[in-house]
Order: structure tokens, then sequence, then C-alpha cells
């Protein structure tokens, strides 16, 4: 090989390889420190598309799961109230029984309709009740089971008030102007708004534990996608170490090279 000043070729690719492999420390470094494989777009440009889907759709599922919740609390918060009810009607058709009694003074009977005036008073309270200003018994509601929106949940509209029992009960001027049937009825519109009350929730619970997983999945997938395997990059961060001093050392070796033709000039 030809001994020359102008030109070190041994030191142009010593610095090339030299810089290639600090350039493979740096980005290790930077994955290790940001725990992502994905640091720059130009890492991995699809594999980032793919990812930030991934994401978005794991923060929907969990915004739907967070809505599930809530209309869980809804409902759990309307069979609270007809549960009340029922003990209201159940104590009602034990007055009107009570108010058949043949041995009970006009003061006695009047003493009944004075409590009956109050029970029917807390019915139409209960009717009348709202969850985060949201009517309990009035309207239908629609809960997005799904993280895209494709899937739903009707939560039928429990019309309390508008029960023909409950009606006749509310409606009654005393005991006298109601029958057991009517308060039968009322207390079977109630038990039947329970079931469909109970129906719903365990369809909820049930969308929640698939949206859940379904989070846990996306989660997972995601993680392949941009986490970095630190075992794997820290190995990879001692052989791009070891490249680099090894490399500063070449280059200099090369530098050094060209001291030769010095001495043949002496």
């Amino acid at each position: 090989m030809s001994v020359v000043i102008n030109t070190n070729y041994a030191a142009t690719v010593a610095s090339n390889n030299l810089a290639a492999s600090n350039s493979m420390l740096q980005r290790s470094l930077n994955r290790l420190s940001s725990g992502s494989k994905i640091v720059n777009p130009s890492d991995d440009a699809g594999g980032l598309g793919v990812s930030m889907k991934l994401s978005a759709a794991a923060k929907r599922s969990g915004a739907a799961a967070t809505n599930i919740g809530n209309s869980l609390s809804y409902l759990q918060t309307q069979d609270g109230s007809l549960k009340v009810a029922g003990k209201v009607l159940d104590r009602v058709s034990e007055l009107k029984t009570l108010y058949a009694d043949p041995t009970k003074s006009a003061s006695d009977l009047a003493n009944y309709d004075a409590e009956f005036t109050q029970l029917k008073a807390q019915i139409t309270s209960l009717a009348a009740g709202t969850f985060n200003s949201i009517n309990l018994f009035a309207n239908a509601l629609t809960t997005q089971v799904s993280e895209d929106g494709t899937q739903t949940v009707s939560l039928s509209a429990k019309a309390l008030a508008a029960n023909a029992g409950v009606t006749a009960v509310t409606g009654a001027a005393d005991l006298s102007a109601v029958t057991l049937a009517n308060i039968n009825t009322a207390i079977d519109g109630v038990a039947t708004m329970r079931a469909s009350n109970g129906a719903e929730q365990s369809r909820l619970g049930f969308a929640a534990e698939v949206l859940t997983v379904n989070k846990a999945n996306l989660e997972a997938a995601n993680s392949r996608i941009v986490d970095v395997d630190v075992a794997e990059e820290s190995t990879q961060l001692a052989r791009w170490n070891i490249l680099v001093q090894s490399g500063t050392s070449m280059l200099a070796q090369a530098n050094q090279s060209a001291s030769i033709a010095l001495k043949l000039l002496q």
C-alpha cells in the first residue's frame, strides 16, 4: 500500500465507523432513558401509526367503562327508590286492611287516612327523584358499551308515577277510595320495574368486564410496539459502547499512521 500524506483512508473509514457506532449508542441511550423503542417517528413510522390508534382505542375503552359505571350508579339509585316505594306500598296495603276493621272509630280511620296522605306524598316524591339532574323515572337512556360506539345498552323508562296501580293509590282521597286490587297492581308494577332494573345492571356489569379485558389487551398490543425491551437494549448499549471506545482508539491510531511518511523524509 502506498505511503501518502494528503489522504488518510484508514482514518476516514475509522471516523465513519465511529460516527455510526456513536449514533447507535445515542439511540440506545434515548430508548433506555425514555422506555420507548420509538423515540423519533423515523425509528418506526408504521409502528407509530398503529400505536397511536391502539392507544386511542384503549383510552376510549377506559372512558366507556367510566360511563358504564355511572349508568350502574344511576340504576342503583333508581332501584333504591323503587325499593322504598315497594315498602311504602306494603304499608299502604297494611293500612287498607286495618282500615276495614269494623271496630275502628271515625277518629281511628282519620288517623289511618292521615298516614295514608303522607305515604302518597312520599311516593310522589320518590317518582320525582333525580340522579345528577336526570329524572330517575321519566326517560329511557342509552349507554355506550364499546370503545367504537357500535354497541349500546338501553335503560328502559320506568314510569313510576304513571303506573296504573300507583296512579290509583296516589289519586285516592283516602283509604276508602282505594282498593286492595289497586295496591296489588302498584306493587306488581314496582316489582317488574325492579326486575328490569336488575337485568340492566347485570348486562352492564358484563359489558364493563369485556371493556376491562379489551383495554388490557389493547395496552399489551401497544406495548409490544412502543415499549423497549430493557434486557435486549441494554445488551445493545454495551455493544455500541465498546464499539465507540474501540473506534475512538482506532481513529487515533489511524491519524498517527501518516507520521510514517515523515520518517521517510528525515
